[in-house]
């Protein structure tokens, strides 16, 4: 195993789940809702470049982003919005509903066999080669998270609805006296966690092409174990733990052999449960830091 490529891989990998965990991140901050339907924002994008895969490589992109914002802000819109003031347990049952009935509504319209979405193709095309073989692809995961990472952060801390999202995460009702406006904070949260959603459904078909009902399931669930990780409380201690997760998953997965890698969900699971005991609140949280969450 080469050491160098194996980090390389999984810095891109962890690139990835990074950005899910802010789309995670955001909705839990303005919302306190842990949003299990995100994976299904993620499937849409990639039935949507399955759909538009002989358009121009731009226009099927652009879609995608469009698909991912409509779908996104929908949910808020549709399913989230009337159940603002209820049981957090009720609301959590809700994203469980809203996954669920989009996988159906993926079965139904696509079948379980899945549909190719090969449209950038060409990015695993090794870009540089010799001893560390890197492919146009992890340069891609790169440089697309430091792009959307870095301007999440100026949007959160440069803008004015930034600010208000931050003060909204800290204190809503308080926020709200102030002149927040909650329908416009909660909505451009779930805006940006449709963006967040379309980057990763984009870079995801690169190296898995074939998509299917739960296509955004598996990395929605290990970006949440790693946002759990990192500390829910915090937008860059979730950010971390996604990353993190990201990191760990790729160099475990190219550590163990190949007939034990079935093992490696449940010791990322196994990772959390660890990390919850001796850190309750979250690897990368402040020692003593309360319960209230910001972004």
């Amino acid at each position: 195993m080469n050491v160098l490529q194996t980090l390389i891989d999984g810095v891109a990998l962890g690139a990835v789940y990074a950005l899910v965990a802010v789309g995670l991140a955001l909705i839990f901050g303005v919302m306190r809702l842990i949003n299990f339907a995100h994976g299904e924002l993620i499937t849409a994008g990639g039935y949507t470049l399955a759909l538009a895969s002989a358009w121009p490589k731009a226009a099927a992109i652009a879609l995608t982003v469009v698909v991912c914002v409509v779908l996104a802000w929908a949910m808020e819109r549709i399913a989230f919005r009337r159940l603002r003031n209820v049981a957090p347990a009720t609301t959590l049952v809700a994203t469980f509903a809203v996954a669920f009935t989009l996988q159906a509504v993926w079965l139904i319209a696509f079948g379980p066999q899945g549909e190719s979405a090969d449209v950038l193709s060409g990015l695993n095309q090794t870009a540089v080669s010799g001893e560390l073989s890197i492919r146009w692809i992890t340069i891609v995961m790169l440089i697309t998270g430091g792009l959307l990472l870095a301007g999440t952060i100026l949007l959160l801390n440069r803008t004015t609805i930034g600010l208000q999202m931050r003060a909204a995460a800290t204190d809503f009702r308080a926020a709200r006296l102030l002149g927040v406006r909650a329908d416009t904070v909660i909505s451009v949260a779930f805006v940006i966690a449709g963006v967040m959603a379309a980057a990763v459904a984009v870079l995801l078909t690169v190296q898995r092409p074939l998509v299917t009902p739960t296509f955004g399931l598996q990395v929605t669930i290990l970006a949440l174990v790693g946002v759990v990780v990192g500390g829910m409380d915090r937008l860059w201690t979730a950010t971390l733990g996604g990353f993190a997760i990201g990191f760990a998953t790729s160099v475990l997965g190219e550590a163990l052999p190949s007939d034990q890698r079935v093992f490696l969900p449940s010791a990322v699971f196994l990772l959390v449960i660890v990390v919850l005991l001796l850190r309750p609140g979250g690897l990368f949280a402040p020692r003593g830091a309360g319960g209230v969450e910001r972004v």
